[in-house]
């Protein structure tokens, strides 16, 4: 190889190498500057976590019935548009919101529309009715959402602003 050398190193003392790494320093010493602070016990238990969550939820797919695994599978694979949830944040606020402001929202829009469905169903079921969910479904879990988690919305909500109404 013919690279000059400087320093020990083909890209010399103190000078950026390969992508994201500061050569020159053999010791260690000025990596802090350009690598994330993270020790190696840190990164060991995160691996370690992620591995245990992944098995954790392989056991949870495994012992889904097969009704159970196809609710799971449509939940994972649908998303509120964020330009969609982007838009109508705007408009509740009246700014500019970031795309991941907007990711984040749709994200607990999700969960708040699943919880919703999950407790229309348990209607349904009390009531002996099958088929699709109806908007009467939808109000009286709304409404035991509201029982169980207080107001929801907007801290001081605006009279008038209903959801699930006939």
């Amino acid at each position: 190889m013919n690279h000059q050398t400087i320093g020990s190193t083909p890209y010399g003392s103190g000078t950026m190498g390969p992508p994201g790494m500061k050569v020159g320093d053999e010791d260690g010493e000025g990596d802090d500057e350009l690598l994330p602070a993270m020790a190696d016990d840190d990164y060991s238990a995160q691996l370690s976590y992620q591995s245990q969550s992944k098995d954790n939820l392989k056991v949870l797919m495994d012992n889904l019935s097969p009704e159970q695994y196809d609710r799971f599978e449509a939940y994972r694979r649908h998303a509120l548009p964020k330009q969609a949830v982007r838009k109508v944040i705007q408009q509740a606020l009246g700014q500019q919101v970031s795309q991941p402001v907007a990711q984040i929202v749709a994200g607990f829009s999700k969960v708040f529309v699943g919880e919703i469905i999950e407790k229309a169903r348990r209607v349904q079921a009390r009531r002996n009715e099958h088929g699709p969910l109806t908007p009467d479904h939808l109000r009286e879990a709304y409404r035991m959402y509201q029982a169980e988690a207080g107001r929801v919305g907007a801290a001081r909500p605006l009279k008038g602003k209903r959801l699930f109404v006939k």
